[in-house]
């Protein structure tokens, strides 16, 4: 161990003599650093009052701050790299992997934003308690808990830690792991203490950086290759700039339309945070009120697909001019995964950019990273030491123990990044391994009769499945399968995660449907109790007039606002792309059709948040 340190400092200290950094670059960068410290510094005091103030800023964020927040936290240092490598190896249409998931986050806008704000929970397992009754529910929020905090919560840490490393190794030369260690331990001391608050202030400044960085670099990329029109030209009959996939094979199973349909009319509600969950919802917990709380959501969505996506693709437009994908020499796995660092070293030539550049990277990875070690922690104290181990102490207990559930998160994070196949291997891993419960969560919010032991089925179902494609693949590969890749192959069959959904989903219906059927309800008490308090509306029976209010969950209004915010997203998303790409005539209609689909879908919203 000591050998293998002395190594990393040795390279390091090599490069930090080498590197070709001015004083102008390192002066953005520190500059920077010193900011977000004293940011995180700032709001120690007021985080350390209460676990409510540490992981909810105390419940008093408004929309602008809250869905700038879920942006910044969404734009990870992996993902630039993340969708430069969907449209290397597949086209622009790869990226509905995860762009399809707003259909999904289009409709928690007109209700699950309401209800998590309504629900009043530090997390969402513990809604589970919440809606559950008895041990059932208990072990389905300390299993959830332990497995959001671990699993899903180490892989998404660790490729953010991956791309992180990628840019350093490609930008600067800087070794990766002593480029990991030192951004990790700059983002601990500021984000451990000063908790949610820092976390959120600290995005809104870095979202702001991120994107007028992003902005910059796209500007430098496009007159790097002769200006607007010779790129229009260059990439007017490329592949690779399909917003649709190629129509061969069909609808045959594997087949990219195929995939392209399975995305967009399945993936959305079939995974894990199909009900907003995770760290959106901490968001909208966070949230003054249930208007700021949807407003803070439907800015998130606009933010993420319409307005921060384009800067990527028009860089990865152009490393395809510089970088073709026909070459062989930019054809590997290692290209299509740092293709978007090798733009920025070679059209970044003038002093200070390539400084502003690192600072944007460090932005991005820092918001994901903060983001990701709070609500981790938030899952270790709440949901699992106070709920199961320390029962009665005191807030500042809890709040000094988060400070180290904090380390613990982001060091195992570290060790899982060193043993990650690709960046997009593992987002889709990820989505594969809940896709069965997705369905459920939604139900458990609109249909009585689901329980703990529906969820307890599907998503242990779903886990199995997921987890047997990765270990049969290892052994079938004679131990050479690296975890965590897009693809799987097993059985003589190349499963992706459009494939493994009709896997999947079936079995986990099943199991969840027959758990269902074979358990008693939850306790009638509690479901009048939640109800009560959420208001969601469905199927509830008398529960209703029990609990003694009224539904305030969908309405016919909601559905005509949901489909109506579709199609505002979208053709709001490929019109600006138009506009861009060309023809810049169909780029003017689709924002037309976006105004008035807008129109309508804030009607909608009006409506609703009358009643």
């Amino acid at each position: 161990m000591a050998t293998a340190l002395a190594e990393y400092w040795s390279q390091f200290t090599a490069w930090f003599g080498h590197n070709s950094l001015g004083w102008l670059d390192w002066s953005i960068i520190i500059a920077y650093m010193v900011f977000s410290l004293a940011i995180g510094l700032y709001f120690t005091k007021r985080s350390g009052k209460n676990t409510d103030e540490y992981f909810l800023s105390g419940r008093t964020l408004s929309w602008w701050l809250l869905g700038s927040s879920m942006i910044a936290t969404s734009f990870a240092a992996d993902t630039p790299l993340l969708v430069t490598q969907y449209i290397r190896s597949q086209g622009v249409w790869g990226n509905w992997t995860w762009m399809a998931l707003a259909i999904g986050q289009l409709f928690a806008v007109f209700s699950f934003s309401l209800f998590w704000r309504r629900a009043e929970v530090l997390t969402d397992n513990q809604l589970i308690e919440m809606r559950y009754s008895g041990r059932p529910a208990a072990f389905l929020r300390g299993f959830k808990a332990l497995l959001g905090a671990t699993l899903y919560n180490f892989i998404v840490m660790g490729w953010v830690l991956t791309a992180m490393g990628d840019v350093s190794e490609v930008a600067l030369g800087i070794p990766k792991v002593a480029a990991v260690v030192i951004c990790s331990v700059i983002t601990l001391i500021y984000a451990a203490p000063g908790g949610f608050w820092a976390v959120v202030i600290t995005d809104f400044f870095q979202l702001a950086l991120a994107m007028g960085g992003m902005v910059v670099l796209a500007v430098y990329a496009v007159a790097a290759v002769g200006g607007l029109e010779p790129m229009r030209a260059a990439l007017a009959a490329d592949p690779h700039m399909a917003n649709i996939p190629p129509s061969e094979g069909g609808l045959a199973f594997g087949s990219p339309m195929f995939s392209f349909l399975t995305l967009i009319l399945v993936s959305w509600w079939a995974w894990h945070n199909a009900d907003g969950g995770g760290y959106m919802m901490q968001r909208m917990a966070s949230a003054k009120d249930e208007r700021h709380s949807r407003l803070g959501l439907l800015w998130f969505v606009v933010g993420t697909y319409a307005l921060r996506l384009w800067p990527w693709i028009v860089v990865a437009g152009v490393s395809l001019i510089l970088f073709p994908t026909s070459d062989p020499r930019y054809s590997g796995l290692d290209v299509q995964r740092q293709a978007f660092p090798m733009v920025m070293q070679a059209v970044l030539k003038h002093p200070g950019l390539m400084g502003l550049m690192i600072a944007v990277f460090l932005a991005a990875f820092m918001s994901t990273i903060t983001t990701h070690v709070n609500w981790g922690a938030s899952y270790i104290i709440n949901d699992l030491y106070r709920r199961f181990l320390v029962k009665d102490a005191s807030e500042k207990h809890y709040v000094r123990v988060s400070y180290v559930a904090s380390v613990v998160v982001l060091t195992v994070a570290g060790i899982v990044a060193c043993n990650m196949g690709t960046i997009s291997g593992a987002f889709e891993f990820v989505k594969a391994m809940g896709a069965g419960v997705g369905v459920i969560l939604i139900l458990r919010w609109f249909w009585w009769r689901i329980n703990a032991w529906t969820e307890i089925a599907a998503l242990g179902s779903s886990l199995a499945v997921r987890i047997a494609f990765e270990l049969t693949a290892f052994v079938q590969s004679g131990g050479k399968y690296v975890l965590f890749h897009s693809k799987v192959e097993c059985w003589g069959i190349t499963w992706d995660f459009a494939a493994m959904v009709f896997v999947i989903v079936p079995i986990s219906a099943a199991a969840a449907i027959l758990a269902t059927m074979l358990t008693e309800p939850t306790d009638r008490a509690r479901l009048v109790a939640f109800f009560r308090k959420v208001r969601p509306g469905g199927a509830w029976g008398n529960i209703p007039a029990e609990a003694g209010v009224s539904a305030a969950g969908l309405s016919w209004e909601s559905i005509v606002g949901w489909l109506a915010s579709v199609v505002f997203i979208y053709s709001f998303t490929f019109g600006i792309g138009k506009l861009i790409f060309g023809p810049v005539l169909l780029g003017r209609e689709l924002l037309l059709v976006s105004a008035v689909c807008g129109w309508l879908m804030w009607t909608c919203m009006r409506d609703t948040n009358a009643r």
